[in-house]
């Protein structure tokens, strides 16, 4: 007995209490961002019920995530330019409060126009993009110190699986009931939550004035800038999630013509993040047998067998067999880009070029979205523009391949592997 409670105990990344605490701040932190979709589905429905067209509600999704895409320029404000002699702590705080007003100020009034609600969706997201960003550099600083990032990002994926259920379920409920406003007060909570956690979670040594670290991260930034391939990695991962997709368009489509209710929708959604939890397991292992390039074929053609079951989306049983699908292959595609992404980050400016490169991983989810939720409207909607939707998409997904040779995976494999 006690040798298997031993051998427990090893498994146990978090040993210490500092390891133990971080991990705690870093699930509350990604589970509040998760949390901020909670209106996504009845901010949607809602315009649906005004009569906007698909294309118009991309583009207020496109609008209010502009904050996500600039996601390195708040990793250089954090090191360059310190606040209250601080460089994670202090702007923690601030974008906590920032995002927690946002949210409660969309749900306590009664009525936004479009453009209203789209800033007022678009400061929260300004306030949780910060803390994106700012979590992961102490996330990268603490977990390289302790060789922890791997089991720290395990937390992180985690809690916004768990929260990406918690909003499918609910989110489906508010949006049956029209309920956008308690959707924003329940998803301001968190914010507030983040806070508290940054303020009795998060200890920071002051930044010594006297200390001239800025020629030093400068000269980092300035390497990595100059690397041919950290820009061949963004642009891949920029077009490959560019392919038009579903976005607006796809609620759209299972609202008109499936029938299907708010509730079965967002049940649908949480089935789906349950069910990239199985994906995550099954990726750990195969990630480290099959060499990156491989994995990276291995996961476009996931997506192009998966987007060719959409053609199937015909009714609630199917619906309920390709969200399960999609859930699994979806989270093994994702994992795959993002480790290709960590993976081609210049050493010692790991955080500033993650926050580029997932910038532009949702940049490119962002407008394929528009661009899908465009072309559903001038196809004419119906299952018409929806098969020819899933048509393009897959097309678009399966060009990708033709990029692989041009990325030199191997080389950014076999420079990570001489970091180690």
């Amino acid at each position: 007995m006690k040798h298997k409670k031993g051998w427990l105990q090893r498994l146990h990344p978090f040993k210490t209490a500092e390891a133990r605490r971080l991990a705690i701040l870093f699930a509350i932190v990604y589970f509040a961002q998760g949390m901020s979709a909670l209106p996504v589905q009845v901010i949607t429905i809602n315009f649906k019920d005004q009569g906007l067209e698909a294309d118009e509600v991309a583009t207020f999704f496109l609008v209010a995530s502009i904050p996500w895409f600039i996601k390195p320029l708040y990793g250089l404000i954090s090191d360059f330019v310190p606040l209250f002699g601080q460089r994670r702590k202090s702007y923690l705080l601030l974008t906590s409060t920032l995002a927690c007003i946002a949210g409660l100020i969309a749900g306590f009034s009664p009525y936004h126009t479009y453009w209203e609600l789209a800033i007022l969706y678009m400061l929260m997201g300004l306030g949780l993009a910060y803390n994106d960003v700012l979590t992961d550099a102490l996330m990268v600083e603490k977990g390289k110190l302790k060789g922890l990032t791997g089991a720290f990002q395990s937390v992180q994926w985690s809690a916004v699986t768990g929260a990406a259920i918690v909003v499918g379920l609910l989110g489906g409920y508010f949006a049956e009931h029209r309920e956008l406003q308690v959707a924003f007060i329940i998803a301001a909570i968190f914010p507030f939550i983040v806070l508290l956690m940054a303020k009795f979670f998060v200890r920071e040594k002051p930044v010594d004035p006297q200390q001239d670290n800025f020629k030093e991260i400068w000269a980092a930034l300035r390497a990595g800038f100059k690397e041919r391939s950290v820009w061949l990695v963004a642009i891949f991962i920029f077009l490959f999630n560019f392919s038009p997709s579903f976005g607006p368009a796809f609620l759209y489509y299972q609202t008109d013509v499936l029938g299907f209710s708010q509730q079965y929708i967002g049940f649908l959604n949480a089935t789906d993040s349950a069910s990239s939890i199985i994906g995550a397991l099954i990726y750990a292992p195969i990630s480290r047998l099959m060499p990156l390039r491989r994995l990276i074929n291995f996961a476009i053609g996931l997506s192009v067998l998966t987007l060719l079951t959409y053609l199937a989306y015909r009714g609630d049983i199917s619906a309920l067999l390709i969200h399960i699908i999609w859930g699994i292959m979806g989270m093994i595609t994702l994992l795959a880009f993002l480790d290709l992404a960590a993976r081609a980050c210049p050493k010692r400016a790991e955080a500033t070029f993650f926050a580029l490169l997932m910038s532009l991983f949702n940049l490119g989810t962002l407008a394929s979205q528009n661009i899908g939720a465009y072309l559903y409207t001038e196809l004419g909607e119906g299952s018409f523009a929806y098969t020819w939707l899933v048509i393009i998409s897959t097309f678009a997904t399966a060009a990708i391949w033709l990029l692989v040779p041009l990325v030199h995976i191997e080389r950014i494999e076999s420079r990570t592997q001489r970091r180690k």
